[in-house]
């Protein structure tokens, strides 16, 4: 069965050119079920609908989020589905498991001011490695990336004179985002005072815009370190993570009256419906606002 796992996971790299994220994600979830069936020595041949109830149900009281479950699910399916197509087994237990409902949320994001007292606090640093740092921060705002598509720009994909860069989404699909002149000037200061000294370090080249402390390239994990690391030394507790930038850039640009289209092209979005959540979060925020500066709202609020 383990030879299984791995022409599936050769499938979704080669075949349907899943992300390197999605697919690690897809093969921990896989393996998660391998480990529950062991241990109630179930064979994946007798796979049931009560089995997975059982593994649902086991995954809940070990307090997995229901957003997980549903992603484990998902991943079960996807690979029995692969299973049954490739005549590995007879049937797919997991046609007629429905997916689970998941509350819906809509992302936190930062303000204005938040972001721009962020990037000042940032760059007051004394380090040296503050100036990638800041790099990181203007590109996750300025271009909406993923944390995925952000370890992944090469110097050569950034061009600083019409300040754009390439960059390489889900599937390998190509697109152009541009950036602020402010992030501009952060990618310059970096590129002639911090990183030559990084990646001289290694003798392989390495053709990565953002590396780590020993000149390699970064990593998702990396990165998600490196927003903690910022906001213990900048005392900006805001929980950062990229995605919280990302959608910070894309629900700016639809509050500034930008087409959710053009959103939808920045981000990389495949369908428009992945955009339009930040439709809601822009109300929740054009009703927030209201409460706080009409004046009559204000009254209703003090009674």
């Amino acid at each position: 069965m383990k030879d299984y796992l791995a022409d599936f996971i050769s499938y979704l790299k080669f075949n349907l050119n899943y992300t390197d994220t999605t697919v690690d994600s897809y093969k921990r979830d896989i393996e998660k079920f391998y480990n529950f069936i062991a241990k109630e020595a179930i064979s994946y041949l007798d796979v049931d609908n009560l089995v997975i109830r059982n593994f649902l149900t086991h995954e809940l009281r070990d307090k997995i989020s229901k957003k997980s479950c549903r992603r484990r699910i998902c991943a079960l399916k996807k690979y029995y589905e692969f299973l049954y197509k490739n005549k590995y087994i007879n049937n797919n237990p997991f046609v007629f498991v429905a997916p689970i409902k998941v509350e819906k949320t809509f992302p936190k994001v930062l303000n204005d001011s938040q972001i721009k007292q962020l990037l000042a606090d940032n760059f007051k640093r004394q380090d040296k490695l503050v100036l990638r740092d800041q790099v990181i921060l203007e590109i996750l705002f300025s271009c909406g990336v993923r944390v995925s598509e952000l370890i992944n720009i090469k110097i050569n994909d950034i061009n600083l004179k019409q300040r754009i860069v390439r960059i390489f989404g889900k599937g390998q699909k190509e697109r152009i985002v541009p950036f602020t002149r402010e992030c501009e000037n952060a990618i310059d200061l970096y590129l002639n005072n911090l990183r030559g000294s990084l990646v001289a370090q290694n003798k392989e080249y390495n053709p990565y815009l953002l590396v780590n402390q020993k000149g390699q390239k970064l990593t998702r994990r990396g990165v998600e370190y490196i927003l903690d690391q910022i906001e213990i030394r900048c005392a900006d507790f805001y929980g950062l993570h990229p995605h919280m930038l990302r959608h910070s850039f894309a629900t700016h640009l639809l509050e500034q009256g930008a087409d959710l289209r053009l959103i939808q092209e920045l981000l990389g979005h495949s369908s428009i419906n992945s955009t339009q959540i930040y439709t809601h979060v822009s109300k929740e925020n054009l009703i927030n606002a209201y409460k706080y500066s009409h004046p009559r709202a204000r009254e209703n609020k003090t009674k």
